[in-house]
């Protein structure tokens, strides 16, 4: 089953002011839906159910404690005059957390056989554009000072993606909560 470790987008003021400024941006691209919105900490792809399980017993030794990260900038992978993605970021400190994260996830999952094609980029993607289309820069830098506010992180997740006509439709696996 195609997986991936994520830690969800919870807030509903964040949400919220993700899906205003989804709908206030002028682009030909197609929006991620608020239910979608996430930081993807490791893709795994097409593993098995016997890997499933191995995996499983490898996140759940993954300790971290809980950390706030306040969602700010946008901007475009790979570039802005071609962007493929459009994304929102965090603040430093939020991002060297997730960054930290990212890592820990990355080395209990390592010696399964999984490796990281790129280094983790704290973003959640707030678009997926499948044409070509013009330079964005002017039009993302009416948001460039948009903060769309803070959201404490206390877990992530291990989720399932069945890609369907509509879009990624995900569920969750299982679950690993921050120590108190």
């Amino acid at each position: 089953m195609r997986s991936f470790v994520a830690i969800e987008i919870s807030s509903d003021k964040i949400i919220n002011l993700i899906s205003k400024f989804q709908s206030e941006i002028n682009i030909n691209a197609k929006p991620v839906e608020p239910h979608n919105l996430h930081f993807t900490l490791q893709f795994l792809g097409e593993i098995s159910e016997e890997m499933m399980e191995k995996v499983m017993m490898s996140l759940n030794s993954v300790k971290f404690s809980s950390f706030k990260v306040n969602f700010k900038d946008v901007g475009a992978f790979p570039k802005l005059k071609f962007p493929r993605v459009i994304w929102v970021g965090t603040d430093e400190i939020g991002g060297n957390s997730l960054i930290e994260l990212a890592k820990k996830v990355e080395n209990a999952l390592t010696p399964l056989g999984f490796s990281i094609d790129k280094p983790f980029k704290p973003h959640i993607t707030v678009f997926r554009i499948k044409n070509k289309i013009e330079d964005i820069s002017k039009e993302l830098d009416k948001f460039k000072s948009v903060d769309f506010g803070t959201q404490e992180i206390t877990g992530f997740k291990l989720k399932k993606s069945i890609l369907s006509s509509k879009g990624p439709v995900y569920s969750d696996l299982m679950e690993v909560k921050a120590e108190l």
